[in-house]
């Protein structure tokens, strides 16, 4: 990765995670992992664990569901180097939640995003507008949302790199190996 903010989108499984740790391991010695999932149920706080047991102690972590971009300005104080992961989870948190307006998140998010150059931030968020047209509402506004909310992303970030099947497209910018 070169320089600036590094945004990375792929399907479930793709290996977005994986690329995205790998790469804060290899710019910083102690990089700092923002987790934004809820355990809302039983296989959800199994898929956390399993999360966080793969994941190299060298990660400072950071549990935060809601309030991204103050998480971000707080571990950027601390680390030079931040992964978050993920967005899409974050999105959904906050369209179920009384954190306040949908638009008002992506912004201060991007508005933290911009203002940082201290660390490197590396976000990481499922692609979901690729597939069918969903059948319900609540699932073609998320949908929506993610999308028109990837595009912020992308717009600020230097580099933004598409995995699937674990190999890395790149999009803008680079990737340093």
């Amino acid at each position: 990765m070169r320089g600036g903010h590094s945004f990375i989108l792929g399907g479930t499984r793709s290996g977005k995670s994986r690329l995205g740790e790998q790469m804060a391991l290899n710019l910083s010695p102690s990089p700092a992992y923002i987790a934004t999932a809820r355990a809302g149920d039983a296989e959800m706080k199994k898929r956390i664990a399993e999360h966080k047991a793969s994941r190299s102690d060298k990660f400072t972590t950071f549990e935060e569901p809601l309030d991204l971009a103050k998480a971000i300005r707080g571990a950027a104080l601390e680390h030079d180097v931040v992964l978050v992961d993920c967005l899409t989870l974050w999105l959904s948190n906050l369209m179920f939640s009384e954190a306040g307006p949908l638009d008002k998140g992506i912004s201060e998010l991007l508005a933290v995003l911009e203002k940082t150059s201290t660390a490197k931030i590396i976000l990481i968020s499922n692609e979901v507008g690729q597939g069918i047209v969903p059948d319900n509402r609540l699932a073609r506004e998320f949908r929506d949302n993610a999308g028109l909310m990837h595009q912020r992303v992308a717009s600020v970030c230097e580099n933004v790199v598409f995995v699937t099947a674990g190999l890395p497209l790149v999009l803008k910018g680079a990737i340093e190996s």
